[in-house]
């Protein structure tokens, strides 16, 4: 096999978007269009990957990282002058170099790799990437002779109405001998209407040269769209929320209503969990086997072990462990870690702590900057007081403590193992093993003082 090579085609700014973020930059089902292509191409066996960029250069290099090399085209010239400037890292070797646009965040991998394999099987100069489609109107149109390879390929406005009928179409995507490509963009010249220099150009300079030019029908024409605008943006988040859907559910997972269900791309689900419409997963979150998510309950950047029920709740960037119920209207923030077998229930918010295993906070409470070890039951409206004003204090609380209803816990303090702390006390200093805390006023109940009020003339 020889050397190959990609260069992804992210320069131009996208104006049909009518946004300020720069358009490879929007996010399809999550993430970035251009971080969809580099993830694919990621996973082939490329020598180099040279993305060109322009508007919004730092940006996408911020998004991207280290993980491609970059090429920067200053002036918006053409499709050829963006692939000149790879030259730098490209110009001069041996091998396949497929160029790919940065609007196509459908494109899989199994289609690029089977792309390179058909050029290089072929032995071609150029091999196109082609799709049917129903409507091919706007597309380019590729006529093959009688060999199957490509005789030319037709602008919709330039096609006779007998070339119209075609349905095979050129999505702008190529394989090329990488030497070729860069001696015939030389000669590319931008004697044209819009004064650029276009990339398939090249395709006629090597065909005139007697070189072949073959081509490659992907499995789909919905992975081949580009994103120019916002319609076409909703478009490619419908095709890929299917695609997502689907691979879940080819392995295991139960998901209710697919089209009210959105999976990130990056996310790992476990077999027999089921999803419930109105759910979000989002980022990196991976979650366990035989679990209930949903409905309406988002997760972002999480991981949720077996057998775990979150229901109508948020969780971002927290550990959750095996058989947890959580909800319904509970809010998990970052940087927290639950543990097994806990229960986290309606209207309580999590910041930043630790809950060991088995404890519950049932109802109405805030747990932030705390450490709550096993077996802990905290009542209903116990509030961890954690800010005061300036700096943030963490609050312990040990195993099998319990932790009375609207309590307050003003941090830094400690509640010590298998404690109790009454009802509606403020607790200002730590309690001890085993002691009971009482920090509320004695009552006093003033017989017939009402009647003193006169509240009734």
């Amino acid at each position: 096999m020889s050397k190959r090579y990609a260069v992804i085609l992210a320069a131009g700014q996208g104006t049909r978007m009518k946004s300020k973020l720069y358009k490879v930059l929007h996010r399809v089902c999550g993430k970035p269009m251009i971080q969809h292509i580099v993830d694919q191409v990621s996973d082939l066996e490329f020598e180099k990957i040279v993305t060109i960029i322009g508007h919004g250069a730092d940006a996408v290099k911020e998004q991207l990282g280290h993980s491609v090399e970059y090429g920067l085209q200053a002036e918006q010239l053409g499709t050829a002058h963006a692939v000149m400037q790879a030259a730098d890292s490209l110009k001069g070797l041996e091998g396949t170099t497929v160029v790919l646009c940065g609007d196509t965040p459908l494109i899989k991998k199994e289609t690029i790799d089977a792309l390179l394999s058909h050029h290089e099987n072929e032995k071609a100069a150029v091999t196109v990437l082609t799709a049917f489609a129903e409507d091919p109107s706007g597309y380019g149109r590729v006529i093959r002779n009688d060999n199957q390879l490509v005789e030319r390929i037709v602008e919709d406005k330039d096609a006779m109405p007998q070339e119209k009928e075609i349905k095979e179409i050129n999505t702008g995507i190529y394989c090329f001998d990488n030497q070729k490509l860069f001696n015939s963009l030389e000669k590319v010249n931008n004697n044209n209407s819009q004064g650029e220099y276009y990339l398939p150009d090249v395709i006629e300079i090597l065909q005139n040269e007697g070189q072949k030019i073959a081509a490659y029908m992907a499995d789909s024409f919905e992975e081949t769209i580009g994103v120019n605008d916002r319609v076409a943006l909703s478009r490619a988040e419908s095709f890929m929320r299917r695609r997502i859907n689907e691979r879940h559910m080819r392995q295991g997972v139960t998901i209710i209503n697919p089209d009210d269900t959105y999976i990130s791309p990056d996310a790992v689900i476990g077999m027999d969990t089921t999803i419930y419409p109105g759910s979000i997963i989002d980022g990196e979150t991976k979650i366990g086997e035989n679990c209930n998510i949903g409905p309406y309950t988002e997760i972002k950047d999480s991981e949720i072990g077996d057998g775990a029920n979150i229901k109508q709740s948020v969780v971002h960037d927290s550990e959750i462990g095996n058989d947890v119920n959580i909800g319904p209207f509970t809010h998990i923030r970052p940087l927290s870690k639950i543990g097994h077998e806990v229960k986290i229930g309606n209207f309580v918010e999590v910041k930043k702590s630790t809950i060991g295993n088995g404890s519950k906070a049932s109802h109405l409470s805030y747990v932030g900057d705390a450490e709550v070890g096993s077996g802990v039951n905290l009542g209903c409206g116990s509030i961890t007081v954690n800010y005061d004003g300036k700096d943030k204090h963490l609050t312990k609380i040990e195993d099998g403590a319990f932790v009375g209803c609207n309590v307050n816990l003003v941090a830094p303090v400690t509640v010590g193992k298998d404690a109790f702390v009454a009802a509606g006390s403020t607790i200002t200093s730590s309690v001890n093993d085993h002691a009971l805390a009482i920090a509320r006023s004695r009552q006093v109940n003033k017989e017939n003082y009402v009647d003193k009020l006169n509240l009734k003339k």
